[in-house]
């Protein structure tokens, strides 16, 4: 059983961190509705850092993180944004106070690299959900899924699919996040066990020569074979290349786990899009797939 940490209720204290890129606009509305949920909004020093690219140097991130880890106060860290650099810190910091009191960590992209870690080497849950740079653009929906997985409330999501999903049921622990940084983490501390899971991926600005390209590896890798169901998110904002590849982002998908049994269903609402719905890593959850309809469901 993976640990759930506790479930937040007003008044609590969370943390803004930016683990990898440094924010290119200010947060403040986010800010405000975070406050409007009842929390207390503390500010890491990497809100307003910088470091060419970066929020801050590698030195700054970490002890900005390792801060609110260690501070048993702060019952929730929310990332402000992804971008690249993660990777970079995560064999730094220490969870040796965190596993004590285990807390919320909430962010998505490339801050996958830190929710697969939490589920490999901590086995706490986490959540993969909008973080407040992307605030602005998400709907509604989004965000009340993302207060709702925060405060506690089980949530079912239903939606249709325009691609033909691979009918049937399955239950069991969620794991996934962004293929590329899922790819990245293999072999390495930080890489989750997916034998038994339902995975979701998602991912942004890929190419689909390089979609399949990290999915082989990871069917060569055996990651795929045991899976008790996949969930296709949003694969998105794909460069048109010289030369077609000769398959759509989910054909390319399909092609590699269609020799499986698992259930598979494609257009689910995560990922790099406005309606990117909260998904909690590590959560027991029931699956309901039909060709083109699909249910989600937090047990």
């Amino acid at each position: 059983m993976i640990k759930q940490p506790p479930y937040l209720k007003k008044g609590d204290k969370i943390a803004l961190v930016c683990p990898a890129k440094k924010l290119p606009k200010p947060i403040d509305h986010a800010i405000e509705i975070l406050k409007g949920w009842g929390l207390e909004v503390i500010l890491g020093d990497t809100v307003h850092a910088g470091h060419h690219q970066f929020a801050g140097t590698d030195a700054l991130r970490t002890k900005d993180i390792q801060r609110f880890l260690d501070d048993p106060s702060i019952k929730a860290i929310i990332s402000g944004r992804g971008g690249y650099g993660t990777i970079r810190i995560i064999d730094h910091l220490d969870f040796t106070e965190f596993k004590k009191n285990p807390k919320w960590f909430v962010g998505f992209s490339d801050i996958t690299v830190l929710l697969s870690h939490l589920i490999a080497q901590c086995n706490t849950q986490c959540m993969h959900a909008q973080m407040p740079y992307t605030f602005d653009e998400s709907t509604e929906e989004a965000l009340i899924s993302l207060k709702k997985a925060l405060f506690g409330e089980k949530q079912t999501y239903s939606y249709q699919s325009s691609f033909k999903n691979r009918a049937g049921e399955a239950g069991g622990i969620l794991i996934g996040g962004n293929l590329t940084l899922l790819a990245m983490v293999q072999g390495s501390v930080s890489e989750m066990d997916f034998t038994d899971k339902i995975l979701f991926l998602e991912d942004v600005g890929e190419q689909e020569y390089s979609i399949d390209r990290m999915l082989r590896m990871l069917k060569r890798a055996g990651k795929l074979a045991h899976l008790k169901g996949l969930i296709v998110g949003a694969f998105n904002e794909i460069a048109e290349e010289k030369i077609s590849f000769g398959q759509t982002a989910d054909e390319v998908i399909w092609d590699i786990v269609k020799e499986y049994n698992f259930p598979v269903c494609f257009n689910f609402p995560t990922g790099h899009i406005s309606n990117n719905l909260n998904m909690v890593l590590g959560a027991e959850v029931s699956l309901k797939v039909e060709t083109n309809n699909v249910q989600f469901k937090y047990l």
